[in-house]
């Protein structure tokens, strides 16, 4: 399927518009016995477009991203606003994964900017001692709008491009 410049920036904004109707995003990390597990997280994105989340040690994913710096996210629409649950909107991204600790000056500058965006429970949570800050740098993106309709997506830009069976066997799926 061909897609032309216009309709690939309306799904660039489709795209964009599904991440920003989102305060929080599902989270992947690799656990203790090498198996997959999913939480949510609520996180503040920044003008590099990458993801912050503060989250407490006794979360089974803090402690999984100290252990395993790698994850998965991803934003999916609502069950109730889907026409096809087998072609559900989405939109996921892998991500290297950095934290920061609260001597940082990253901490310094993010904490403010994730209470502006989330409220003031940032600086409630901040006081506890177990809640920690982690930098989500997205890789290329995957912004799925129904069946044959799959598109990578430049995490800076935004940019899509349409992924059809010649590429998924270039990237060896």
């Amino acid at each position: 399927m061909a897609d032309d410049a216009e309709s690939l920036m309306q799904l660039a904004e489709a795209c964009n518009s599904l991440q920003q109707a989102s305060r929080t995003l599902l989270i992947s990390t690799l656990g203790e016995q090498q198996q997959p597990e999913i939480s949510y997280a609520p996180f503040w994105r920044d003008e590099t477009g990458q993801f912050w989340i503060f989250i407490s040690e006794l979360a089974g994913h803090c402690r999984n991203l100290l252990r395993h710096p790698a994850a998965s996210v991803m934003f999916i629409r609502d069950e109730a606003d889907s026409s096809n649950l087998f072609a559900r909107e989405r939109l996921t991204y892998p991500c290297r994964v950095t934290e920061y600790g609260r001597d940082s000056d990253q901490f310094a500058a993010v904490l403010p900017q994730m209470e502006q965006c989330l409220g003031k429970m940032i600086s409630m949570l901040q006081g506890l001692s177990d809640f920690r800050l982690f930098c989500l740098q997205p890789m290329q993106g995957t912004y799925v709008v129904g069946f044959g309709r799959a598109y990578e997506v430049d995490p800076k830009t935004g940019l899509l491009s349409h992924i059809d069976e010649a590429r998924l066997k270039q990237r060896g799926q």
